[in-house]
């Protein structure tokens, strides 16, 4: 299914060691159930579910994506894994994006490795999805989801789709880790408070920093798991907007 034809899809990739499929099946959380070509969520929810043959490319990136750097054993397992399980489901908002979460989750209890998201090509081990779940709060979300591309003179996100937000665009500001200011919108905009379009100002609790300047169609093609329905925003500090003045 395609964005056009469905809204935002949420596609996940989980990795895993299982010599057969009954091996997986005994594994998996009694309060899920799997039936052919579907995973079934405890409050009924159905998620696309289908095994994918291994591929040698996946685990470099696999590993190239990952928030974090793979334990060694965990390496050894994921260039040795023996199919993929794609999971696919709906998207666009931090509830959906949650239980894709949790299904997600439940694969890797019975046997996955980690977690690798379509939609923004980013990659988690087990264990740190695990633990985002646990958690399950706006900012375990988007960071679970969400990517910060640095590119020259500017950075941007990818996978704000999936919690049903446009991407963000905007330049580093002098001085700032790299990427410091671009997460801490993201937190802004996740945590659910006034939706944030053209004109909107952003402050902290000091005075206004930020100012979204223009709306941006998203680069990807909507058959594109990466592709954005909202666009992108345009962002710049207010201390630029001022002097340019």
């Amino acid at each position: 299914m395609n964005q056009q034809e469905g809204g935002t899809r949420i596609t996940l990739r989980i990795p895993g060691c299982w010599s057969h499929p009954r091996e997986l099946l005994e594994r998996m959380p009694a309060e899920f159930v799997l039936r052919p070509e579907v995973l079934v969520a405890p409050d009924g929810t159905e998620f696309e579910f289908t095994p994918v043959p291994p591929d040698q490319q996946f685990p470099g990136v696999f590993q190239s994506a990952c928030c974090r750097p793979l334990e060694e054993e965990q390496r050894t397992a994921i260039a040795g894994y023996t199919v993929n399980i794609c999971l696919s489901g709906p998207g666009g908002s931090l509830a959906t994006a949650l239980a894709m979460m949790q299904a997600g989750a439940a694969v890797l209890r019975a046997g996955g490795i980690g977690v690798f998201i379509d939609n923004s090509a980013r990659a988690h081990g087990g264990e740190d999805w695990l633990a985002m779940t646990e958690d399950g709060g706006s900012d375990a979300i988007s960071f679970a989801f969400v990517s910060v591309i640095r590119g020259r003179g500017h950075m941007y996100t990818m996978g704000m789709q999936v919690l049903g937000f446009p991407n963000l665009l905007m330049r580093p500001l002098p001085g700032e880790e790299p990427g410091e200011s671009l997460v801490e919108l993201i937190r802004y905009i996740s945590a659910g408070g006034p939706a944030v379009d053209v004109g909107h100002v952003l402050a902290d609790e000091v005075a206004p920093r930020y100012q979204v300047v223009a709306r941006e169609n998203d680069e990807f093609p909507p058959e594109s798991a990466m592709h954005n329905p909202h666009g992108r925003l345009k962002i710049v500090s207010i201390k630029e907007i001022s002097e340019g003045n």
